[in-house]
């Protein structure tokens, strides 16, 4: 199950709850008690466990788009 970050607008305070995504927009309550809360947008990142092999080299050029050229 998903965790939300959520911060209260009463007291300040940013906690987490895990609940379905289906109630991913229901509100939530504080741990103390205050209802005037909102989600806030987090970020997620995977870590995968590889071969062992080095990330890809950057293309020749200058890289990205600009420094390749390709924005006209």
């Amino acid at each position: 199950m998903p965790s939300y970050a959520y911060r209260c607008r009463g007291c300040g305070d940013t906690f987490e709850l895990t609940r379905p995504m289906a109630e991913a927009s229901a509100p939530a309550t504080c741990p103390e008690g205050h209802d005037d809360t909102v989600k806030l947008l987090t970020t997620f990142g995977t870590v995968t466990r590889g071969g062992g092999s080095a990330p890809a080299p950057a293309p020749s050029g200058g890289g990205g788009c600009c420094g390749g050229g390709c924005c006209g």
